[in-house]
């Protein structure tokens, strides 16, 4: 997002906490105007000239204000309006990225009843283990970024894996992301993860390990990254028995490589460099 957009989103995001928070049932609230939300980017995406004209610059903000309250006040609740105004009231760089504000307030709601729920953390770690689980069942990752398909339908093809088996609020935010693609599911659902983990405050440590990580041994790690990078940091993990033992860890762009695999790759690679010098 250009700095404008930005400038735009946090203000909306600051309400939009101060909303839920505030709120007789939180959870409930977050839960509504999260689904709403994703609602109305469903009418904006079918209508481009409606699209433009709650970001349209050119307009003064009351004006922008009186399109979303005479086109969607009548179809959402209180909560979810107010947050829709507040959002038309704010200058967009585009109405491209009007639209990913609303889709990102949409998914910030779901994570803040989350939040009120005591499930964050569980979230988090559920929407990673189900980008784990995607990337081996390659058939269905196929399945669900067929462009052929409408985002109705992908949607109940995750469903009807995962119903029952995540919270509430895990699965409505896989189901809004496998409808609304950036790169593919796999990194989307990871992506996402991460995003909840921010909310938590933490910065992300991906943990490929050769046996599965005890309580304790995630502890150690996440308190040995902390001090290496002054931030408090989430462990997401998950097994590879081809590392041969240790595990492989990426922060961010960095990627420490401590498996035997790696090592073995290394010292094959330092051996032939040193034949070739005879």
């Amino acid at each position: 997002m250009k700095a404008a957009s930005r400038e735009a989103q946090a203000h909306v995001e600051g309400q939009l906490d101060e909303l839920i928070r505030n709120s007789d049932n939180a959870v409930a609230v977050a839960a509504q105007v999260g689904t709403e939300l994703f609602l109305i980017v469903d009418q904006l995406d079918a209508s481009r000239s409606l699209r433009v004209a709650v970001a349209d610059p050119s307009l003064e903000a009351a004006q922008r204000e009186g399109i979303i309250s005479d086109v969607f006040g009548p179809k959402v609740a209180e909560p979810t309006k107010q947050i829709l105004v507040d959002a038309a009231a704010q200058e967009w760089s585009t109405p491209r990225e009007f639209r990913a504000g609303l889709v990102a307030l949409g998914r910030r709601a779901l994570m803040r009843g989350a939040d009120e729920q005591g499930q964050l953390e569980q979230v988090e770690d559920e929407l990673y283990e189900l980008s784990v689980l995607l990337e081996k069942e390659k058939e269905l990752v196929q399945l669900l970024s067929d462009h052929n398909a409408t985002a109705a339908q992908k949607r109940g093809l995750l469903a009807s894996v995962i119903y029952g088996k995540v919270s509430m609020f895990t699965e409505a935010l896989a189901l809004q992301v496998i409808g609304r693609p950036v790169q593919n599911p796999v990194d989307d659902l990871a992506a996402l993860a991460e995003d909840v983990a921010g909310l938590r405050g933490k910065a992300v440590a991906r943990v490929v390990a050769a046996e599965e990580l005890t309580s304790s041994q995630r502890e150690a790690l996440a308190q040995k990254l902390e001090n290496i990078y002054g931030r408090e940091m989430a462990i997401h993990s998950e097994v590879d028995p081809s590392l041969l033992g240790g595990m492989i860890v990426r922060v961010g762009d960095e990627e420490i490589d401590g498996s035997a695999r790696g090592k073995l790759t290394r010292l094959r690679t330092d051996l032939a460099a040193n034949m070739t010098l005879y």
